[in-house]
């Protein structure tokens, strides 16, 4: 049972949602609560999803659907205009595209002898003895343990897109700290959204028995998971559209397992990659967290991890979540390893809508102090100025980084829709007038240049 809500949670409300969330600045923005003309056409990632460019906070040009997952189109070339008609044979050939890209499921492995198992390392996928010809000329592992099976991450090799997979796996010792810090909370099932290492150590520790028993169910884009867990276990998912790939019964095993216990004792962890659209994430979380809500009236309890300096775009979001100061640590990724290994500290934290006060159950691994001001356990200094713990050495007039003109986030002082016209063409003639200047100059010089030359 996890502790109670009047206990952990902050006095914050919880988040809006997304509606009424409107774009600002200039640049292309999702839109997410708005329905588009007619449902939303996939790609290997799931459903697309609608954009728009926008110019000075105001829509321009056409609508257009694109990829969820992928930011780069290098990664996923999928683009289509809201308006555009397209054919049944185009449409056909999409499915059967999308459907090629979906991986076959090998239940019959676990049960070969060790000797027959195997994992062909070019194409990351578990091999059973009738496709061995298909793959002897790939470089293969022969003799695969229960021991190795029980750590897919460490068979599989991390896909490292920052803006679509992101597979920075959690260092042991962030992702056992994670876990004790669970426990500790009272907390006895785990929905791991993009976490794959820490679904990895609970199952390893259910398989040895450990107490107290912890379950665990694993959402994740990575379909290549899908081979070593069962359905029950892992469900294939895309987290910035909310998409389950295995249609309504891969939804229900999520519902089921919210809702097992009527909904109490649970957890939503996840580590979504850092180049994701935050708004996109938020969307797809507060799904989740609704479909949690069909049995209870109160707020899932969340950590989500994700870099300190997405703070004001995560909080604009989810009001009532605040930062802890602990140090995510991964042990694939070069800048952000713990110890000297790492070229600089971490900056990934874990935001929650917990209570930040609860971090003293386990203060002592993490060498913490406790701000009273701020009634939070914290690694910085509490700044009068800022009225907040920072990074020593901080410069505090740093905060301030929304336009220079009105203050806002989103647009800086070029971009603002409260500089005047008139300002703009002001500018424009002054840019116009400083190079006719500049030009008239440069002539003079050569000119003079000249006449001195002949006169000698």
């Amino acid at each position: 049972m996890a502790a109670s809500s009047g206990s952990l949670r902050s006095a914050c409300s919880p988040g809006a949602g997304m509606a009424g969330k409107r774009p600002r600045g200039s640049g292309v923005a999702v839109l997410l609560d708005r329905e588009p003309a007619a449902p939303a056409p996939c790609c290997p990632h799931g459903p697309a999803l609608l954009f728009v460019k926008i110019s000075q906070g105001k829509e321009e040009g056409r609508r257009f659907f694109a990829c969820s997952a992928c930011r780069d189109r290098k990664d996923c070339n999928f683009f289509q205009w809201e308006d555009e008609k397209v054919s049944e044979a185009r449409i056909s050939a999409r499915k059967e595209s999308n459907q090629s890209r979906l991986p076959s499921l090998y239940k019959q492995f676990a049960l070969l002898p060790q000797s027959k198992r195997r994992l062909c390392q070019g194409c990351q996928q578990l091999l059973l003895p009738d496709e061995w010809g298909k793959h002897s000329t790939h470089e293969v592992l022969k003799d695969i343990s229960m021991a190795q099976l029980k750590k897919p991450s460490q068979l599989l090799l991390p896909l490292e897109n920052k803006k679509t997979n992101a597979q920075y796996l959690f260092a042991d010792r962030s992702c056992q700290f994670l876990l004790d810090l669970i426990i500790a909370l009272g907390f006895r099932r785990v929905l791991c959204v993009g976490t794959p290492r820490l679904h990895e150590l609970i199952h390893f520790k259910a398989s040895q028995e450990q107490k107290p028993h912890v379950e665990s169910l694993l959402l994740d884009i990575d379909f290549r998971y899908a081979q070593f867990y069962t359905e029950e276990d892992f469900c294939h998912y895309n987290m910035f559209n909310h998409y389950f790939f295995g249609g309504e019964a891969a939804r229900e095993v999520c519902r089921k397992f919210l809702h097992q216990n009527k909904g109490e004792g649970i957890i939503m962890v996840t580590d979504p990659p850092f180049g994701g659209l935050v708004e996109a994430l938020a969307f797809g979380f507060q799904k989740l967290i609704a479909m949690w809500r069909e049995r209870q009236e109160e707020e899932l309890s969340v950590f989500w991890i994700f870099p300190y300096y997405f703070e004001s775009r995560i909080l604009e979001f989810f009001p009532s979540f605040s930062m802890l100061d602990y140090q995510v640590d991964y042990d694939n990724h070069a800048l952000y390893k713990h110890g000297k290994t790492g070229r600089k500290q971490s900056p990934v934290r874990i935001f929650t809508n917990l209570s930040p006060s609860f971090v003293e159950v386990l203060q002592p691994q993490m060498f913490l102090r406790f701000c009273s001001l701020c009634q939070r356990y914290v690694t910085w200094s509490h700044c009068s100025t800022c009225n907040r713990c920072a990074l020593p050495g901080h410069n505090c007039e740093s905060i301030n980084v929304g336009c220079f003109i009105c203050g806002a986030m989103g647009h800086k002082r070029s971009g603002c829709p409260n500089l005047s016209v008139t300002k703009r063409k002001n500018k424009l003639k002054l840019g116009a007038a400083k190079r006719a200047c500049v030009k008239h100059t440069g002539a003079s010089r050569k000119k003079m240049k000249k006449k001195n030359i002949l006169s000698h």
